[in-house]
């Protein structure tokens, strides 16, 4: 019998199935799509995220446009929050392609000691047996394993299937594109947020003179098309339009809806979700790729040695996931109500402008550097 099945070929699932390989487990990863894919998201890498890289010996092959923080951008008024640093050296993030870190992820997974990766491949549901999950079925056929892990994202069919959906509260989309600046554009080591009324505009730095421009909206009164929104929303902010004067847009515009997915527990006897499949609040603070790093490498921890017998484990890693993850959704949850309160808004973003060791370990907190109320551990 496999010690672990994974259901998602992403950057959760991948990440867990090079750990747990290099754990000396065995490991099946099943992900629907193939390699190279496009995939719509911020492709902003915080500094924790590029920590969990670097552990993984992978951080020089991902590569990326390094950025040091987040410049806010909201009438008229501009706030720029840099990492903090961290033992004695400036966070850095990184803007990343994610047809190139997922594939690179993947990939790696396929070649880890113990592993079998499978593209193409869907995982279509979960088998329960006395009460607990012993397996999945895949293409029709079962597949038992010891845990099973759910990491098909925020639409998660594992979830679903579990009965452990729970209903978004908001209905928000997402667009992106990727331009190729115009030479000699130098690129900003930011990301760039555009807090616009009913929206927001992402800019990320990427490798080779690119630039991605994502938009989050509230799909709630949206009477044009999305292509002809996105396009008149990125012309809107002067200092975006004068970034993309000649810029070639180098790929289709990609959406996603609803931003947020929620579960009701973040595990059941015999299977654990994990990254977005987990619960995910939104994209509006960029923390979703580091995220599911994160998450990883935690769930990698308690299963070193093998799959436990028991279920305790669960219980501690799922309490552990929460305290680790619960200053950035505070974050993100504050973040999202001010998008619905633009005065109050643009008076935190003046405050936060005159203020910037406030806003540095705010923009810590995202990066998952930081806690909300005290600094993390050296």
């Amino acid at each position: 019998m496999t010690d672990v099945l994974i259901a998602g070929g992403g950057i959760a699932g991948s990440a867990l199935a090079i750990l747990l390989g290099r754990q000396g487990l065995s490991v099946e990863l099943y992900e629907r799509g193939v390699f190279p894919r496009e995939k719509p998201c911020g492709e902003g890498l915080m500094p924790a995220g590029v920590g969990v890289l670097e552990r993984l010996g992978l951080a020089e092959a991902a590569g990326g446009a390094e950025f040091r923080g987040v410049r806010y951008h909201f009438g008229g008024q501009t706030a720029e929050g840099q990492f903090p640093r961290t033992n004695g050296v400036p966070a850095v993030g990184r803007g990343l392609r994610r047809r190139h870190l997922d594939r690179l992820l993947f990939e790696t997974a396929a070649a880890a000691p113990g592993g079998m990766a499978h593209t193409g491949t869907r995982v279509d549901a979960p088998l329960v047996e006395g009460g607990r999950v012993t397996g999945v079925r895949v293409e029709g056929n079962e597949r038992r394993a010891r845990l099973v892990v759910a990491a098909d994202g925020v639409h998660s069919a594992l979830r679903h299937g579990l009965g452990l959906q729970r209903a978004a509260r908001r209905r928000r989309f997402g667009v992106r594109a990727h331009f190729r600046l115009a030479g000699g554009r130098t690129q900003p080591p930011w990301v760039d947020v555009f807090a616009c009324r009913g929206h927001e505009l992402y800019v990320t730095p990427l490798p080779q003179n690119e630039i991605l421009v994502a938009a989050l909206a509230d799909a709630r009164g949206l009477a044009e098309p999305v292509a002809q929104a996105f396009g008149r929303w990125r012309r809107a902010p002067r200092a975006l339009a004068e970034r993309l004067d000649g810029a070639e847009q180098v790929s289709d515009l990609a959406g996603t809806s609803p931003l947020a997915g929620s579960a009701r527990r973040g595990f059941v006897p015999g299977a654990v979700l994990l990254g977005d499949a987990a619960g995910f609040l939104d994209p509006i603070t960029g923390g979703g790729m580091t995220q599911a790093l994160m998450s990883a490498e935690l769930l990698a921890g308690h299963l070193r040695g093998g799959v436990p017998a028991d279920d305790d484990w669960l219980v501690r890693f799922d309490s552990e996931r929460r305290r680790m993850l619960r200053d950035y959704r505070m974050l993100t949850r504050t973040v999202l109500w001010l998008s619905d309160h633009p005065r109050l808004a643009g008076r935190l973003l003046a405050l936060l402008g005159d203020s910037p060791a406030l806003f540095s370990h705010l923009v810590g907190v995202s990066g998952g550097v930081r806690r909300l109320l005290r600094p993390l551990p050296a």
